[in-house]
């Protein structure tokens, strides 16, 4: 597919721009995304419920309801239909056994209950609640019983402080339970007082309350018709995942007994087996290690989770014999030793041979199957794109799942089990893509000095016209164990309507290249991934030579805000910056950030057993070397990468009389441009692409006209 569609694509865009006369993709056409989601097939088969997200420009907000489409035969019946009130948030479809109804979570006024039903085998009928079922409900397998997970106390947004209240009971866990400074009046005191490391959370726009103050969520039982809940669990940590056994008689669920310590730099998560009649939990897993994402064969005989044995190694599925009540019955088997990516969650399929998972391929993500016996790991979707959120019926005769490729956004297909006959089951964004003009994705690879290959893609200006010189903009992405590829980037098409051309890379560190490529900069941020960048504007330069080698750019955010700093100081090839929710001062950063424990594993130790490296691998520390002009864009509550790195590579450069803006955004987390507030989003886009057309088109241009 990628040595056909994308020629074709190009072809037929490039062959007719006059005929079409389309323009090309603004900032604002990302109030005219719709976004699908959460695909849930029925156990039948019958239908496909999925959520959409819409943008609503005048409330400044996103909306998601829930969907249906019906099959016969697995292929599509009539059009998509709106499943829930269009004037609620619906969220998280899940199916009951029989596919009799449909639950979901909606938070309705004054109801403290998100958990809803509705009956799906006739049309219409109101939504209702299940007595007894607060929180997303597991089916038991006969579906007579319902299990969820829920913090015994109650509303999960008052343990975080949030909630309705007055004075200090609105405030429990503002003030740690151990300290020793005392206030005279806790009803005037609205403050905090911190004894814990991790006080704070990206995205979490408030600080947190001491964790003690919060109740662990735990397991509940109820009859699937309704009742007085029991508790099943009483431990000393969240529990989650939980799954059903064949016969009914145990659950098992995963949780790490050291959350709480804050100072286990172990993976200590293991998976537990707990009697529904009442009981201790056991543990089936033993650490060092994580595992989780445990799942029963069909015949309720074999388990498969997955295990990661410690931060940075491989993570694997493992398959092992199990009794009834999920004892082990020997060494679990390690079915994806010889295969070097990264397992999403396993299921079985319904004959128990195979196991699937999702995983991403370089720039793709599809689904692998694996023989429960051990042997090769297959691919089973195909193409370069990225699929996801893949569910099927019982038989697995169906298969859904969303599916986006570098020029069009996400949609809902369906398919045989076996990934043959796709069909695409939504056109939301059809009509207004029709309207703009969108340039094809060209991959483009090159190899560096210790022969490694890499890879990237380059998207053509709009209005390209051969013999015409263009500026091009490098993109870098977060991470740094992330990764670019075949999927829908609207501020790549934005820079290409502005006339740029753009390349975006997956360097070493990146995923979906196998474990010693994505930790292969571990150490040497900055220092292993500047070659793979640089040489790939020089791949681009030699494939494109109407690339401007005189105007290029660089961008991007998180990590790829670090490396647009580290190139900006390190190299004097671009003209012109914008770096995103970054790190300048890794020292700092430590303090400051919610992810200690990333540079930690990365960098060998904290700040003060790695002073040097930390400092080495600064920009901030060869910040007198930038000259190019920098845009910088900040949130002011990203926790992730706090906002004082921003304001220090600022003041610095400002300083030194480097052209220079902070753009600061308010009630805004490390995920604004992705989740952040719509028209925020937006403007984002408009100062990266003016601050661009600025440096790069506008300004040489008028540097010309003078000479």
């Amino acid at each position: 597919m990628r040595r056909v569609l994308i020629p074709l694509l190009f072809v037929l865009i490039v062959a007719a721009p006059a005929s079409a006369q389309k323009r090309g993709m603004l900032p604002h056409d990302y109030y005219r995304f719709v976004m699908p989601g959460e695909v849930e097939v029925s156990p039948n088969g019958d239908l496909v419920a999925f959520t959409v997200t819409t943008v609503v420009e005048k409330e400044n907000k996103r909306h998601r309801e829930i969907w249906m489409q019906r099959l016969a035969n697995g292929a599509p019946v009539g059009a998509p239909f709106r499943f829930t009130d269009p004037t609620e948030e619906s969220s998280a479809p899940s199916w009951s056994p029989d596919g009799q109804v449909l639950s979901f979570q909606s938070r309705r006024g004054k109801d403290r209950n998100a958990t809803w039903f509705a009956r799906v085998a006739a049309p219409g009928g109101e939504a209702y609640h299940v007595e007894g079922v607060e929180a997303r409900p597991v089916w038991s397998v006969d579906g007579r019983w319902v299990v969820y997970a829920k913090a015994p106390g109650g509303d999960e947004d008052e343990e975080e402080g949030e909630g309705e209240g007055e004075g200090a009971k609105k405030r429990k866990g503002w003030i740690a339970p151990d300290a020793i400074s005392r206030t005279r009046d806790a009803e005037r005191f609205d403050g905090r007082v911190i004894t814990s490391m991790r006080y704070k959370r990206d995205g979490v726009l408030t600080l947190r309350p001491h964790y003690s103050a919060r109740e662990k969520s735990q397991l509940f039982i109820v009859t699937a018709a309704g009742g007085q809940p029991r508790q099943l669990t009483r431990v000393p940590f969240d529990v989650g995942g939980a799954v059903w056994s064949k016969d009914g008689r145990t659950l098992l669920f995963t949780g790490d007994e050291l959350e709480d310590d804050e100072y286990n730099a172990d993976l200590t998560a293991d998976i537990y087996a707990v009697p529904v009649d009442g009981g201790e939990p056991r543990r089936l897993t033993a650490n060092p290690g994580s595992e989780r994402a445990p799942v029963f064969s069909a015949d309720g005989a074999k388990l498969a989770f997955l295990s990661t044995p410690k931060r940075g190694a491989e993570t694997e599925i493992l398959v092992v014999d199990v009794a009834a009540d999920g004892a082990f019955r020997g060494a679990p088997r390690n079915l994806t030793a010889d295969w070097d990516l990264e397992p999403d969650a396993p299921s079985w399929t319904p004959d128990g041979r195979a196991i699937r998972f999702e995983a991403q391929i370089r720039g793709d993500y599809h689904l692998f199957e694996v023989p429960a016996a051990g042997g090769p790991v297959r691919q089973v979707t195909q193409g370069a794109r990225q699929l996801g959120s893949f569910s099927s019926s019982r038989d697995e005769k169906v298969l859904a799942y969303t599916g986006n490729d570098p020029v069009a956004p996400p949609e809902v297909f369906v398919a045989r089990g076996d990934a043959s006959g796709e069909r695409r089951i939504t056109s939301f964004n059809d009509s207004w893509l029709a309207e703009v003009a969108l340039r094809p994705a060209q991959r483009l690879t090159w190899t560096v000095a210790d022969g490694t290959e890499v890879e990237g893609w380059v998207i053509e200006p709009v209005d390209y016209q051969p013999g015409r010189k263009y500026p091009m903009i490098l993109k870098i992405h977060g991470g740094p164990h992330s990764a670019y590829g075949n999927t829908f980037f609207q501020a790549f098409h934005v820079l290409s309507a502005a006339g740029f051309f753009v390349l975006y890379t997956n360097p070493r560190g990146s995923s979906g290249y196998g474990h010693r490529f994505q930790y292969a900069t571990r150490g040497q941020w900055g220092i292993v991934d500047r070659e793979d960048y640089l040489r790939g504007v020089d791949a681009a330069l030699a494939r494109y030579p109407d690339m401007d080698p005189q105007r290029v750019g660089v961008s991007g955010g998180s990590y790829g805000g670090f490396m647009t700093n580290w190139l900006s100081a390190t190299t004097d090839r671009f003209a012109a910056a914008v770096t995103s929710r970054s790190i300048v001062n890794w020292e700092s950063w430590y303090g400051s950030s919610d992810a200690q424990r990333l540079t930690e594993y990365e960098f060998f130790g904290p700040p003060w057993e790695q002073r040097e490296l930390y400092r080495k691998l600064s920009p901030i520390t060869f910040v007198e070397n930038v000259k190019i002009p920098v845009l910088i864009i900040h949130s002011e509550n990203d926790y992730r990468t706090p906002i004082g790195d921003g304001e220090q590579w600022f003041m610095a450069l400002r300083r030194r009389k480097v052209p220079v803006e902070l753009v600061r955004y308010p009630r805004s987390s490390h995920g604004l441009s992705r989740t952040g507030e719509p028209w925020l989003l937006v403007d984002r886009l408009e100062r990266i692409r003016t601050w661009f057309v600025h440096w790069l088109i506008e300004e040489p241009e008028r540097a010309a006209a003078r000479d």
